[in-house]
Parts: C-alpha cells; sequence; structure tokens
C-alpha cells in the first residue's frame, strides 16, 4: 500500500474558484455520472479517529478545517482510492451515532500482504475468511465502525 503516490494535502478552502490550481489527473465528472467520493464516518473523537486512520491505517490526510465556528471537517484518502471519508462535528447533516457504520469494503490486490501491513501498524485484523471465492479480513475502528479487506482473484 505504500509506495502508491500521495496526493497534495489541502487544508485551505479557495475563496475563488481561480484560485484552484489545474490538476490534469483528477477524474472528470461527466453528464449524467455519480461518483462516490465522500463516505462520512461516525466517530467520538477527531483527533483519536485521524491518528488511527493516518498513523495505523495509513490514509491520506487530505483536508483538516473549521470553516465556522463548532464545525470541523476532516477528509482522509486510503491509500490508491477514489473515495474518501470524512470525520466532522458541527454538521448536522452528516451526524450519526459513533461506531454505527458497518462493512466498508477496502478492495486490495493481495489480502495476505495487506493484513500483515495493518498488524504490523498495530491494527487487530480477522483471519482471511474465504466466502465463495472472496477473500475478507475484518477491522474496526476505535470507535467501532467496521471495515472488510477484500479480494477477489479474478480483479486485476
Amino acid at each position: 500500500m505504500s509506495d502508491l503516490p500521495t496526493p497534495p494535502t489541502t487544508t485551505e478552502i479557495p475563496k475563488d474558484a481561480s484560485e484552484i490550481p489545474d490538476d490534469p489527473s483528477a477524474v472528470v465528472v461527466k453528464p449524467g455520472a455519480y461518483l462516490l467520493e465522500l463516505i462520512p464516518v461516525p466517530v467520538s473523537d477527531i483527533d483519536r479517529a485521524k491518528r488511527f486512520y493516518t498513523e495505523q491505517c495509513g490514509f491520506h490526510p487530505d483536508v483538516d478545517v473549521s470553516p465556522a465556528d463548532g464545525v470541523r471537517i476532516v477528509q482522509l484518502t486510503p491509500p490508491g482510492s477514489f473515495c474518501s471519508i470524512t470525520l466532522t462535528t458541527g454538521l448536522p447533516a452528516t451526524e450519526m451515532p459513533s461506531g454505527s457504520l458497518r462493512a466498508l469494503h477496502l478492495v486490495v490486490k493481495d489480502i495476505e500482504a495487506a493484513r500483515q501491513e495493518l498488524i504490523g501498524r498495530g491494527v487487530e485484523v480477522s483471519e482471511t475468511e474465504d466466502l465463495g471465492g472472496v477473500f475478507y479480513a475484518w477491522f474496526a475502528d476505535p470507535d467501532g465502525n467496521t471495515w472488510a479487506l477484500q479480494h477477489m482473484p479474478w480483479r486485476k
């Protein structure tokens, strides 16, 4: 997971679209497309969760802003993913009970290598299960939100 390119970190909100530099690697949003890009993960302590996801899971910290009093938005991206997670406070639209999210899937090429990397970083990961030719290993964040490492051997 660690040899993937690191996306840039953004911590300031641009005042105007003209301040945003062109990114030739950015995914183009085509008419009719619905790109899943951000999943809220409910946590009780944003700083603890941010440390877990960055230091133990290897997620990239993209954004950590407080755009208004009482509001904080932290965006983190798993290695190689186009979809990120967000940890928030002060946004009623994203409120859920901490630890209530289940079975977010992280698709990996080599499940045993991914397991060992996470275990080496201090994450408790289950043994790998073969569920009919698709392989899974499970872990949870400090609040109890659960994640699945998923390996489908036929995917390139």
